[in-house]
């Protein structure tokens, strides 16, 4: 019996669970999660960049101090990988009263946090985005969902008072889950699945799975008695995240005698890669 990959199996007769990650189980939904802090109104902003190192992450103000273009790269990591993958999003305000005063940025396991901050300001001319005239970024066609899988080039925003995502919805809005799971909205370039499968030459398998916000000690691999390998991510929450997330899912299927310490497992950047040699 060869070594043989398990394709992503919705949680339930509903579809996957979340539809932004076939083998999230449980958590908030969405590529993207925001939040207003009441004691201060800043916006909290997680947008989720599997892969992701913390050195590639730039952040860049438009000149007025009204949208934060975040963008991060994930490299190729492992030769088997199909490409590097790169990000871009953006948010921002959506009122000419106030601008950005201040941003600060978190980067870990896949996953990049934002804190924004505001003041107001006096202007006295019109705007196509909250006072400021937006940049030719070509990337803008690619911008990201927020929570709505049926919204394309959505900005999301605070405005002066409320500061509130424009274009948001709750974390756990049933409309993330069905039978198709998403393709990343934010990835420019190279693969916008969260899992990518490989039968390599000498008959082995090549796996990645991406599990944003798991650290690298929160991923464990199982083998059943029936030889399926199962894997698992546990993502804690950080910072101002609503919770904390789980994925699970059945991966790949090994003979009943196969020898589970020659599995590979690699866990880094929120992506976790198997290299199963053959039997």
């Amino acid at each position: 019996m060869p070594v043989m990959n398990i394709g992503p199996v919705p949680q339930s007769h509903d579809g996957f669970y979340a539809r932004n990650n076939p083998y999230q189980v449980n958590g908030p939904k969405g590529f993207t999660e925001f939040k207003l802090m009441e004691e201060n109104e800043d916006l909290y902003a997680r947008f989720d960049f599997p892969g992701v190192t913390k050195e590639s992450v730039r952040i860049l103000v438009e000149p007025l101090k009204k949208a934060v273009f975040v963008f991060g790269d994930a490299p190729k990591e492992f030769r088997h990988d199909s490409s590097h993958r790169k990000y871009g999003a953006v948010t921002g305000l959506v009122c000419d009263c106030c601008e950005i005063s201040n941003i600060q940025c978190f980067v870990g396991d896949g996953v990049v946090r934002l804190i924004l901050s505001k003041k107001k300001i006096n202007l006295h001319f019109p705007s196509s985005f909250g006072g400021a005239t937006m940049p030719n970024v070509p990337f803008l066609a690619c911008v990201i969902n927020g929570y709505n899988p049926e919204v394309s080039d959505v900005v999301h925003g605070m405005c002066a008072d409320s500061m509130v995502a424009v274009a948001g919805g709750h974390p756990l809005d049933p409309a993330f889950t069905g039978p198709v799971t998403l393709p990343h909205p934010s990835v420019l370039e190279g693969s916008t699945s969260a899992y990518e499968s490989k039968h390599l030459p000498n008959g082995g398998l090549f796996l990645r799975i991406d599990m944003p916000g798991v650290p690298n000690d929160r991923f464990m691999m199982t083998v059943e008695s029936d030889g399926g390998i199962t894997v698992i991510g546990r993502a804690p929450p950080a910072l101002h995240d609503s919770s904390g997330r789980e994925y699970r899912g059945k991966v790949a299927v090994v003979p009943l005698a196969y020898d589970n310490r020659r599995i590979k497992v690699i866990a880094k950047h929120g992506v976790i890669r198997l290299i199963i040699p053959p039997f």
